[in-house]
């Protein structure tokens, strides 16, 4: 199964071979800006496959081939895709995806947590929401919200909000390379609704709220900042 239940979370760990092979790559710290950016494009194209196969139905549809008629299956609800890219990590994450959903309607919000006032004691940090651009969401769409990693939920939690104030959709997906285990439990305690889909849940929270063993600052490794 590409999409693995666990019984001590709330989210589902997609287990293909070359997610965890890809992630193993995105861990090291020898892995340069240019190969850690198409490390995150491939894995967003597993993980949107993933979706396709573990997640999105299924119909029977009647083929003409050059030789005669046969029963062939198609995916259903692929027009009726939205994808949220959370700036600016998930830009390259997004960009996989598309390659698994070419027709996907696009949303953006550049959401970031606020270093400074560091993280309180309920392990939250305050969260500055700066733009936000949603396409219409109906009751026919998958919502794939993506985020590399979900550390305390602080950010996801603040997105979501917005997401769901723009339409109620048939499926709310979040979708992250690494979480940590607080980062799910406040997104499924305030989101019952969501699902969340990882490819790993890692230890912990360090005191600074960064993912251990995790993969650094995903932003920074694949834009070249500090």
């Amino acid at each position: 199964m590409p999409i693995e239940e666990r019984d001590d979370t709330d989210a589902a760990e997609v287990t293909h071979a070359l997610a965890r092979h890809t992630l193993s790559e995105l861990r090291s710290a020898d892995t340069e800006q240019v190969a850690f950016r198409k490390g995150l494009v491939k894995l967003g194209r597993v993980c949107g496959y993933d979706i396709i196969d573990g997640l999105l139905d299924t119909e029977y549809v009647e083929v003409e081939t050059p030789l005669t008629t046969t029963m062939g299956e198609r995916v259903t609800g692929l027009d009726d895709v939205v994808i949220v890219n959370v700036l600016r990590a998930a830009t390259p994450f997004v960009e996989g995806l598309l390659k698994a959903f070419p027709t996907a309607r696009q949303g953006v919000i550049s959401a970031s947590r606020d270093e400074e006032a560091g993280m309180d004691e309920t392990g939250s940090f305050p969260i500055s929401v700066d733009y936000e651009k949603l396409p219409d969401i109906t009751s026919d769409d998958t919502v794939i919200v993506a985020d590399p990693m979900l550390a305390t939920g602080s950010t996801m939690c603040a997105v979501l909000e917005r997401v769901l104030a723009a339409g109620e959709p048939d499926r709310l997906i979040v979708l992250s390379a690494v979480s940590a285990p607080l980062g799910v439990t406040r997104v499924t305690d305030r989101f019952p609704q969501a699902r969340l889909l990882t490819v790993s849940i890692d230890d912990r929270l360090d005191d600074d709220g960064f993912i251990v063993p995790g993969l650094g600052d995903a932003g920074d490794r694949a834009f070249r900042t500090t």
